[in-house]
């Protein structure tokens, strides 16, 4: 079994809060960390934005990372949301068990 961690930016932390609810309801992820006010610099439409945005970080499997970003996409406020998946190549064995039993009951 092999996890990840999914990076997504989120517009407010409200809004990183109702998306960690929504994937830790589904069983799809074991945990998140929401990290407030990150500054973000872009081009958008032509033009080089600066937002205050909110990180979202979550420890999923991969296996659910489709399921995990259509549920996003539901619910998300963004029109191209950034849904990143980070590799995770090495896990404490403490930590991976209990990864698996937070995702591995049945959906």
């Amino acid at each position: 079994m092999s996890f990840g961690l999914l990076y997504v930016v989120c517009r407010t932390e409200k809004e990183a809060r109702k998306i960690c609810l929504k994937l830790l309801e589904k069983r799809l992820i074991a945990c998140a960390n929401i990290v407030p006010s990150i500054n973000s610099i872009f081009r958008w439409k032509g033009k080089i934005e600066n937002a205050k945005e909110t990180l979202l970080l979550c420890k999923i499997r991969k296996n659910d990372v489709k399921k995990a970003g259509k549920e996003i996409l539901k619910i998300h406020s963004y029109e191209v949301p950034c849904i990143c998946l980070l590799d995770v190549d090495s896990l404490n064995s403490s930590y991976k068990k209990w990864l698996i039993s937070e995702i591995s009951i049945k959906k």
